[in-house]
């Protein structure tokens, strides 16, 4: 029999985007439940600035398909692996681009706090994890050329994640109200084309108020506002420093997630950026949306 039960999967890892795809799930510091799992799927859509290529160009436009498998293997701890199709281009006056297998990643999650009163329940969880240099790199121009390592699909590296993640129900004393706080970083080695993409680092607040939910639970609805501060330190190219191609931007936008049936919820997101900085080369991200489903089961 199917159990319905929300769980907690640490962001897809895309290739240099530190803005990372929403979650399967609303609470992000619970673990799956024991012997439960999830596969996911999440289309996530990024769009930035940009009128000529160079060096450190992010993509104009794109779009990870994410795949995603967890399974809660032993009481607070579950572990995640994760699978993206991504799409990049860089639309120039030559439009650029195109469509790989981007980076794999194998994270462990282990709930160390949890805290239960009439209030509502605290938790705390750490997740850490590789990211291997699975995916493709062969990009090119028109005439041939390799695109730069940050337009390609996979970074050629392999890379270090660590989180942490907090969750409070029954904020002001109010049972239906969450807080939910995500911090995650990215720890970069050097890739393809003797590129060390920058070390990424996120942080993103999610208050969410639950309007609805049935009285078997089989059904719910969270919306609330998110609020994500992201930094990108700067590329380092054959060991030299690209300054000015890392920075800071401040993101603002809404999330819901509908739970439609026993084991089976879907999500929308959207974000628009409010502020970042000036960097010589920097391209901040101008807004992201994302939407998914996950199926919940349990699974030996």
């Amino acid at each position: 029999m199917m159990k319905f039960t929300f769980c907690s999967v640490i962001f897809v890892f895309c290739l240099r985007c530190a803005a990372f795809a929403q979650s399967p799930s609303p609470e992000t510091a619970p673990p799956l439940f024991p012997k439960g799992a999830l596969i996911s799927y999440g289309s996530n859509f990024f769009s930035r600035g940009g009128d000529q290529l160079s060096a450190t160009s992010q993509p104009t436009f794109s779009h990870h398909g994410n795949f995603v498998f967890t399974w809660g293997f032993y009481p607070n701890f579950d572990v995640t692996i994760t699978a993206p199709i991504v799409t990049n281009r860089f639309e120039s006056q030559d439009q650029v681009g195109g469509t790989g297998f981007g980076d794999t990643a194998v994270l462990m999650k282990y709930r160390f706090y949890r805290y239960d009163s009439e209030r509502g329940t605290t938790q705390a969880s750490i997740t850490a994890g590789p990211k291997f240099d699975t995916g493709s790199t062969a990009f090119t121009d028109s005439s041939g050329v390799k695109l730069p390592a940050s337009l390609q699909a996979g970074s050629g590296s392999t890379d270090f994640f660590f989180g942490l993640n907090w969750t409070y129900t029954g904020l002001f004393n109010i049972k239906r109200l969450v807080a939910d706080e995500d911090f995650h970083s990215l720890l970069r080695t050097t890739g393809t084309q003797e590129t060390r993409l920058g070390n990424e680092f996120e942080s993103r607040f999610w208050l969410s108020y639950r309007p609805y939910e049935s009285k078997d639970v089989r059904r719910e609805w969270f919306i609330g506002p998110t609020v994500t501060w992201l930094r990108t330190k700067d590329e380092k190219i054959a060991d030299v420093e690209q300054s000015g191609s890392g920075g800071d931007e401040l993101l603002a936008g809404v999330t819901t997630y509908f739970g439609v049936a026993p084991g089976i919820h879907v999500w929308f997101a959207a974000e628009w950026n409010v502020a970042h900085t000036n960097g010589q080369s920097f391209n901040p991200l101008r807004r992201q949306i994302s939407f998914g489903i996950t199926r919940q089961f349990r699974f030996i």
